[in-house]
């Protein structure tokens, strides 16, 4: 299937390749509009401080600075400028109708100093309302988006809440589902499978101390954590600490996550903030059911809790540890809500969600 109407796409992050889920819904939405005949093209500001593995794309990518930019101060400025200017030239290349989406705020600074105009410009925030108003990236949302055709969030829930803080440009839009593996989950391993950095947002401390409630209840059972990330040491000092080296195994990071996800029977998440997270649709679609800290919008409209998955209150560990207890004491339930996850999971398909991006295009060309 093709587009009605093929246009260059831009899509303007921080980093082309840096680890993280902005970085695989980027290459995942460049590669769906490639395929229906857009040109699309992949901008980066800085080389990664930490990378990952996006293999071989049918798109061009740029990353205009070589290094990281120099501290704020009259270099900074001259170099924002000329980076700004090429982004400028790549615009001015672009054929009527073409559209710049800047997935980071951050890298807006440098596009609200290029020239684009006659360009459709959308700015996205891929965290909650809630994780985004509590640190400085909140003001820089309201300061840099508030002038583009539109400003998207990932959930309506949060797309009002941005509206009442004076966002009037404010809509949304859901990721779409990564992957629909063939073969899903058997759920016969007796595995907790979380796939996530080992970053403070991930909350994989609270989820070692969760962990730490669940094992004695279920000592033929294993905790599976696969992802990397600086706190990897000092997390792997709590496990020992918490004594539990013999029951929570460090998988590091994965190319596999559909092959990850069959070796488990329930998926966790512990994050003390999220957008719309894709593990968890990753585990959906796999037919895991999941527990998970309800700490965004994203999560609850995501997962049903009651019907496809268990929620917990962020932060509050014992429940989460019931939770988890629940879903692993119970195959019939476990069977029953990876069922229904992996159908529910389906409104969020790669079709549906493109389709509603190219509908959004066409509504702002107008």
């Amino acid at each position: 299937m093709t587009a009605t109407v093929e246009r260059d796409v831009f899509f303007v992050s921080n980093s082309v390749d840096e680890l993280g889920g902005v970085t695989s819904w980027s290459h995942q939405m460049a590669r769906l509009l490639t395929g229906r005949g857009h040109r699309v093209h992949v901008v980066g500001i800085t080389p990664p401080g930490v990378s990952q593995e996006i293999g071989d794309v049918p798109y061009p990518t740029t990353t205009l600075y070589a290094g990281q930019p120099p501290r704020p101060g009259r270099a900074r400025d001259a170099g924002m400028r000329e980076q700004a200017a090429r982004l400028t030239a790549l615009f001015r290349a672009a054929r009527p109708r073409a559209v710049v989406i800047v997935t980071q705020v951050w890298a807006m600074e440098w596009v609200a100093l290029a020239d684009t105009r006659g360009l459709t410009v959308i700015g996205m925030s891929h965290e909650s309302f809630a994780y985004s108003r509590a640190c400085s990236r909140f003001q820089r949302v309201r300061r840099h988006y508030r002038d583009v055709d539109r400003m998207l969030a990932l959930t309506r829930e949060d797309a009002d809440l941005w509206i009442v803080h004076g966002m009037n440009n404010a809509s949304f839009m859901p990721n779409p589902l990564p992957f629909m593996p063939e073969v899903p989950s058997p759920r016969t391993g007796k595995s907790v499978v979380s796939i996530g950095r080992l970053h403070d947002q991930k909350g994989i401390d609270m989820l070692l101390d969760t962990w730490a409630e669940v094992a004695p209840l279920h000592p033929d059972w294993d905790l599976r954590i696969y992802g990397s990330g600086e706190d990897e040491e000092l997390l792997r000092k709590q496990c020992t600490d918490l004594g539990l080296d013999d029951s929570v195994h460090w998988m590091g990071r994965t190319g596999d996550v559909p092959g990850a996800l069959r070796g488990g029977s329930v998926f966790v998440q512990s994050s003390r903030g999220e957008g719309f997270p894709l593990a968890l649709m990753e585990a959906m679609a796999a037919a895991v059911p999941c527990a998970a800290f309800d700490c965004a919008p994203g999560v609850h409209e995501i997962v049903r809790d009651g019907e496809d998955g268990l929620l917990a209150a962020v932060g509050n560990t014992g429940e989460l540890a019931r939770r988890l207890d629940t879903l692993m004491s119970d195959k019939e339930l476990r069977d029953r809500m990876g069922e229904a996850a992996r159908v529910n999971i389906q409104r969020f398909t790669t079709a549906e969600i493109v389709r509603r991006w190219e509908d959004l295009f066409g509504f702002l060309e107008r």
